[in-house]
């Protein structure tokens, strides 16, 4: 098993005592921008159409992993852990392990989840360990996937190791997150003066190449990208667009995505033997 790895102060601030989940853009205790294909953004958006956006989300990268039922997963970055009980509800895995760095995430994890963790036998737990340093035994697990996570992780190469090591022969990898189309610097610097995540580090600038790129250098194979932008950016900013003004910063993912520096991306790797 990996070291242990330090948290980045920006991580540590930013989901810590305060509850992210608790924010009313991220509705339903689910942290991410969502995936609206099947969400009218014609008319107005309700609290309803939100969790579901970001359930889709989960659906998606669950649908993109499986088949699941008997499977062992793991979640990288599974904050309160809304994701991995939507699995164990619809997917009929044989058990779910949910993993994040932050010690107060995995608190209100056990919380939000406590009569899934009591059940008999049990098929969820959550466990403390960083991307790049998991703290499981080798080939644990059939599939490992990850949320909207990724743009924090120091180090993508360490974490593409970790997860061929954690995977047994056949299991599979998908991750859902943004990144740069390709490796061009400006990007970073754009990232950085539209969006304050960007500025302030909490979010890394990367080329989505890097990480099918670390995913082969780790012993996977196959590894695809897919972008979903469509699917994500449009109805981000349609639901802010209720209480966040034009140009204000959280509105400019959607234009770093039509000038091209971001982009939302679905990220595929197996490991063979």
């Amino acid at each position: 098993m990996a070291e242990s790895v330090e948290m980045r102060a920006q991580v540590r601030e930013t989901y810590g005592p305060a509850d992210l989940s608790s924010v009313p853009v991220f509705a339903g205790g689910f942290i991410n921008f969502g995936y609206w294909r099947s969400i009218d953004l014609a008319g107005p958006l309700s609290v309803d159409d939100r969790v579901r956006s970001q359930e889709d989300l989960y659906r998606h990268v669950l649908d993109a992993a499986g088949p699941l039922t008997g499977r062992h997963l793991l979640e990288v970055g599974c904050g309160l852990g809304v994701g991995c009980a939507l699995a164990v509800r619809e997917y009929r895995p044989e058990h779910v392990t949910g993993m994040d760095i932050h010690p107060q995430q995995l608190d209100r994890a056990r919380n939000a989840n406590a009569a899934l963790l009591d059940a008999s036998p049990p098929r969820l737990r959550f466990v403390r360990g960083a991307a790049e340093g998991m703290p499981f035994e080798d080939a644990a697990f059939d599939r490992v996937h990850s949320v909207e996570a990724a743009q924090h992780f120091d180090d993508l190469a360490a974490f593409a190791r970790e997860t061929a090591r954690v995977l047994r022969p056949g299991g599979r990898v998908v991750v859902a997150s943004f990144f740069t189309p390709d490796d061009d610097p400006g990007h970073g610097t754009r990232l950085a003066d539209l969006l304050d995540s960007f500025a302030d580090g909490l979010d890394i600038a990367r080329p989505v190449g890097r990480l099918t790129e670390a995913f082969t250098r780790a012993g996977l194979t196959d590894a695809r990208v897919t972008s979903v932008g469509p699917e994500v950016w449009e109805g981000w900013d349609r639901w802010l667009s209720d209480q966040w003004a034009p140009g204000t910063w959280p509105r400019n993912f959607l234009k770093a995505y039509q000038e091209g520096s971001l982009d939302y991306y679905v990220v595929t790797a197996t490991r063979v033997v």
